[in-house]
């Protein structure tokens, strides 16, 4: 690798930058998580990350990657056996559906094309054929890393009302939490999973469940074993502040500062329209160099990622080797099925204008460099998008047609 000077640029789509005063907020000697000052950060913490989840119900802590959440949701619901409906949308569901498996779940896995998310209406379909309610929950991937696709949560959860059925509806938010508008509780949610390392801009290491009334209820019957993931376990100590066993105590400290950002500071509404706003430029590029979005449903284009087709004939991972050599940057790799098919510009979490400018200025030097096949002019699209130059020019050109 080229020597670099300056900074690396962590366009995977996660983990994410770690913005400076977040790691500075770590970088404190370790406090007794027994004592009164930590239960004022664990009740500090938990109640923030309800606003985050936009739910007023339960929120569940755990020292782990999105993965122990992932395991937490199935565990804390479900018994040996138990049938459930998840839908192909991506690499990520499919490990999800895997583990489920490995509990000793029943997991249908619709079939999908991975370009598109979770279409209601087969949802609505597959459980008013139900009529035994042998389906105990669905289980969504909001917004799929691997294809930068979001499924409508709030279309799903009508669909699983207007089939009268009483599923449990579990969702993975990892790459979609405080980027990407989402409301556990307006859209019924049961079981929402999350991770700290993305829109949250932290590293990884803390995992999150938001559990419904209805999900807890469901927690007193069910059966596949469970210990370290067990609601129950949390949720008597958290009502103090405090953990029943040794939490991530320095990435909380960075968790309340994160929380400042997003909440106070920012408001989730202006976080929400900063990642469409770099979204859409960044498609812009897109489609100004002639490249193709994976996503093929305009609702469905993530605000988080982007993720783009090569041409055929040229390797992805070959561009992306081009770009780290040349220019420092990271991009995400196309995972599985997509493997040297596509990759991935992350822009999500701490991120601005000149970021993203900066890192579309890389793909564009890249797709040179690369001998890709592309059209110039991608970064100047998606700057006359940031600069509002297209609302700017507007009024002018009518003023001088007059």
């Amino acid at each position: 690798m080229a020597l670099h000077t300056g900074r690396h640029f962590l366009q995977i789509p996660g983990p994410t930058n770690v913005p400076d005063r977040v790691l500075r907020a770590m970088d404190h000697p370790t406090m007794d998580h027994r004592g009164l000052e930590f239960a004022d950060l664990g009740a500090e913490v938990l109640a923030g990350t309800k606003r985050v989840f936009q739910t007023e119900g339960t929120v569940v802590i755990y020292p782990a990657s999105g993965t122990g959440a992932w395991e937490a949701a199935l565990v804390n619901t479900l018994s040996p056996g138990d049938k459930v409906l998840m839908f192909e949308t991506g690499h990520f569901a499919t490990l999800w559906m895997k583990m489920a498996g490995s509990l000793g779940i029943d997991a249908e896995f619709v079939p999908g094309d991975w370009r598109r998310g979770v279409d209601p209406a087969l949802v609505e379909e597959k459980l008013r054929a139900d009529k035994g309610h042998a389906v105990k929950a669905v289980c969504v991937v909001h917004n799929e890393t691997s294809t930068g696709v979001t499924s409508r949560i709030a279309e799903v959860r009508k669909a699983i009302d207007a089939a009268g059925h009483p599923a449990l509806l579990l969702v993975d938010t990892i790459s979609s939490l405080a980027s990407i508008d989402y409301r556990h509780d307006d859209w019924g949610v049961d079981v929402t999973v999350s991770g700290s390392q993305k829109g949250l801009m932290l590293p990884p290491g803390l995992s999150f469940n938001a559990v419904s009334d209805k999900a807890l209820a469901a927690g007193k019957t069910a059966k596949l074993p469970r210990s370290y993931w067990a609601w129950d376990d949390m949720l008597g100590p958290n009502a103090k502040g405090f953990f029943p066993y040794t939490p991530a105590t320095n990435l909380l400290y960075g968790l309340r500062e994160a929380l400042k950002m997003l909440l106070e500071e920012e408001g989730l509404e202006n976080v929400f329209a900063r990642h469409d706003r770099h979204a859409e430029a960044t498609r812009r590029a897109v489609r100004a160099w002639g490249l193709e979005l994976l996503c093929q449903e305009p609702r469905e284009y993530s605000s988080a990622l982007t993720a783009v087709v090569m041409p055929e004939g040229s390797d992805a991972d070959a561009l992306r080797k081009v770009i780290l050599d040349r220019f420092d940057m990271s991009l995400g790799a196309g995972l599985s099925r997509l493997a040297g098919k596509v990759f991935r510009i992350g822009h999500l979490g701490a991120f601005n204008d000149l970021m993203l400018a900066g890192t579309l200025a890389g793909v564009e030097m890249g797709l040179a460099a690369a001998r890709v096949p592309y059209k110039a002019g991608g970064v100047l699209a998606a700057m006359d998008y940031l600069a509002g130059a297209e609302e700017v020019a507007a009024p002018k050109m009518a003023a001088a047609g007059d």
